[in-house]
């Protein structure tokens, strides 16, 4: 009898379970959510981050809160939004680097692949390849005529050894056949100071930062790293038509959520972030921004995902990166 008890007691907490997660999900949300950004304030992702936040929390009806959670390559952030609980109240918005880090850390404190849900990628950002007017490259072949007249004595510039702008700039490499050494900075303002400066050879800068020397003249822009044009710099090149195949690359910004979080909750945010992406303000916004709305659906986003994290993997390898 006691046995009959405790599986009755166990049934009908199972059942309560059930309503429960509907139930939720029917009043969320009901408090602030809080979008957690693995970079510093003032960065691109961040900028992203307030910009989708405003609207999203328009269209919900409860504050956004932007939590920057910067350090160890995002990695800090991931994390809290891995071990956080999966109710739709604590977001993260990040980056190519979420598919770049189980590359380059020996180990993490969680699963890329499993304890994320993709809600929707939210902006696709074309780097910009930048020289110094000064070095007199005007376009991408000029550019691999000196390195291939100077194997390894070329350098280029990234965020940060395994950053996005670093493997963008070794795809570049290793299908141009060239030989360049990489040159790490603590972020990208820094790695544009020492192009302009002309003590490093070239950059795949994120375009936010560097579009103003672009106008200006203190930078020359020979290509952009995506598959196509970027808006704000309609007649620069792609790398492919540039000549260089099989070298572009897509860096994008994107939300999700804990592993876990109720599917009605997930699409409920996807719904609030793609109607926030047809806002004009945010169109406004992202073109000033050199990003183009991107959207997917959250299974499309998590396949997504997976696959990039073998893409870059193989990037990572070929290009002798070592793990932290």
């Amino acid at each position: 009898m006691p046995l009959r008890r405790h599986s009755l007691r166990f049934i009908f907490a199972s059942l309560l379970g059930c309503v429960a997660l509907p139930a939720m999900a029917a009043d969320y949300p009901s408090r602030p959510i809080r979008v957690i950004v693995p970079f510093a304030a003032g960065s691109t992702v961040d900028i992203i981050a307030r910009v989708i936040s405003d609207k999203m929390s328009e269209n919900l009806g409860q504050p956004f809160v932007i939590e920057n959670r910067g350090g160890a390559s995002g990695t800090i952030g991931q994390q809290a939004v891995a071990t956080a609980a999966p109710d739709g109240y604590t977001l993260l918005l990040h980056s190519s680097s979420h598919t770049v880090s189980p590359s380059t850390f020996a180990k993490l404190p969680f699963d890329t692949k499993t304890d994320f849900a993709g809600i929707t990628p939210l902006a696709s950002l074309p780097n910009v390849l930048v020289v110094s007017p000064e070095k007199g490259y005007k376009t991408v072949a000029n550019l691999l005529a000196a390195a291939r007249a100077n194997p390894g004595k070329l350098n280029f510039a990234s965020a940060g050894q395994g950053s996005a702008t670093h493997l963008n700039a070794e795809k570049f490499k290793d299908a141009a056949n060239i030989d360049a050494v990489n040159i790490p900075f603590k972020g990208s303002s820094e790695a544009v100071s020492e192009v302009l400066a002309g003590r490093v050879d070239y950059y795949f800068s994120p375009i936010a930062p560097v579009i103003g020397q672009i106008k200006e003249g203190r930078l020359q822009p020979l290509a952009v790293g995506s598959a196509e044009r970027a808006a704000v710099l309609p007649d620069v090149p792609t790398v492919v038509e540039a000549g260089v195949p099989g070298a572009q690359f897509n860096f994008w910004i994107g939300m999700l959520a804990p592993a876990k979080t109720p599917r009605p909750i997930i699409n409920q945010l996807h719904t609030a972030a793609t109607k926030a992406l047809e806002s004009d303000a945010v169109k406004a916004r992202f073109l000033e921004l050199g990003a183009q709305a991107w959207t997917l659906s959250p299974e499309q986003f998590d396949q997504y995902i997976e696959k990039e994290i073998g893409t870059n993997a193989d990037i990572v390898q070929a290009a002798g990166i070592s793990a932290q």
